[in-house]
């Protein structure tokens, strides 16, 4: 696949491919014989989990050395499960903050409803009295 095939899919730039490339999040695509990047389709299961890891909060630093042990084989499996692990546990704290912030939200919420609820009972028994009144 080109670059422009996996940015497509991805919703990545090129930009952001090649950067991701640079630094090594993403190994190092061969060129073909106009010197364009071709990827491996299995790029794009890899660019999918790094845009989970990166919406969860995890800081290229981390998602590098992720990367670097993934490089290394199966010797680093336990390490790279650790890492999850504690980001996972990060991103469950985050999770829980939301959802306070989402309570106190929804909560506001439902008190300008229910103000503008008693706003407009108000007015339409004021125009209810004004009526009885001209009538």
């Amino acid at each position: 696949m080109k670059i422009g095939d996996i940015a497509q899919r991805t919703g990545l730039t090129a930009h952001t491919i090649r950067y991701y490339e640079r630094i090594g999040l993403l190994p190092f695509a061969p060129r073909d014989s106009t010197g364009q990047r071709v990827y491996d389709a299995s790029v794009l299961t890899w660019i999918e989990f790094l845009g989970r890891l990166k919406t969860t909060g995890m800081s290229i630093q981390e998602m590098l050395r992720y990367a670097q042990l993934r490089a290394q084989g199966e010797a680093t499996e336990a390490e790279r499960a650790e890492l999850l692990a504690e980001h996972r546990d990060q991103v469950r704290i985050r999770v829980t903050e939301l959802q306070a912030c989402l309570l106190v939200l929804d909560t506001k919420i439902a008190n300008y409803a229910a103000a503008q609820s008693r706003t407009e009972k108000c007015k339409t028994q004021s125009n209810t009295k004004r009526i009885r009144k001209a009538a």
